[in-house]
C-alpha cells in the first residue's frame, strides 16, 4: 500500500495511511501516514468502537489537509490495551502453541484442496477456535 500511494502522490493524487507497521511505511516513504500503535489489521480502532474509529479518521482526514510537508507522521493518541500484553501474544508462536497451529494449517490446507477439486477458485480463510 505505501509504494501506491507513492505512485499516486507522483501523479497528483493526495494520499494517507493509516497503519500499525510503523518501520515499515516510514521506511517506504509515504507523503502522510497516521500511526496506530495496534495490532495488525486493526487500523481504525478496535472493532465496534465507533467513537475511537470516527475520531482516527477525523484525525487522518486532518492530517491529509494539512501536512505540508512529505514524510509527515502523526501518532493517533489511542492505547489498545492499558498494560499492551496484546504485544506479547498477538501472532505468537512457540512451544505452547506450535502443535495446535500446524494442526489448524493442515486442516485449512486439506479444505482447499478438497474445495479446489469440487472447482472452488477461493476458499474463505475461517477461524476455527
Amino acid at each position: 500500500m505505501s509504494l501506491v500511494a507513492r505512485h499516486l502522490e507522483a501523479n497528483g493524487i493526495p494520499t494517507l495511511i493509516i497503519g500499525s507497521a510503523r518501520d515499515i511505511v516510514e521506511h517506504c516513504g509515504v507523503p502522510r501516514f497516521l500511526y496506530t500503535d495496534f495490532p495488525l489489521g486493526n487500523p481504525c480502532g478496535k472493532p465496534y468502537d465507533h467513537d475511537m474509529q470516527l475520531s482516527i479518521i477525523s484525525q487522518a482526514i486532518a492530517l491529509l489537509r494539512t501536512a505540508t510537508t512529505a514524510n509527515t507522521t502523526e501518532k493517533a493518541p489511542y492505547i489498545w490495551s492499558a498494560d499492551n500484553s496484546w504485544r506479547d501474544d498477538y501472532a505468537k508462536v512457540d512451544d505452547s502453541n506450535r502443535e495446535e497451529l500446524a494442526r489448524r494449517g493442515e486442516e485449512r490446507r486439506r479444505r482447499q484442496t478438497e474445495d479446489k477439486a469440487e472447482g472452488i477458485d477461493r476458499v474463505a480463510m475461517i477461524a476455527d477456535g
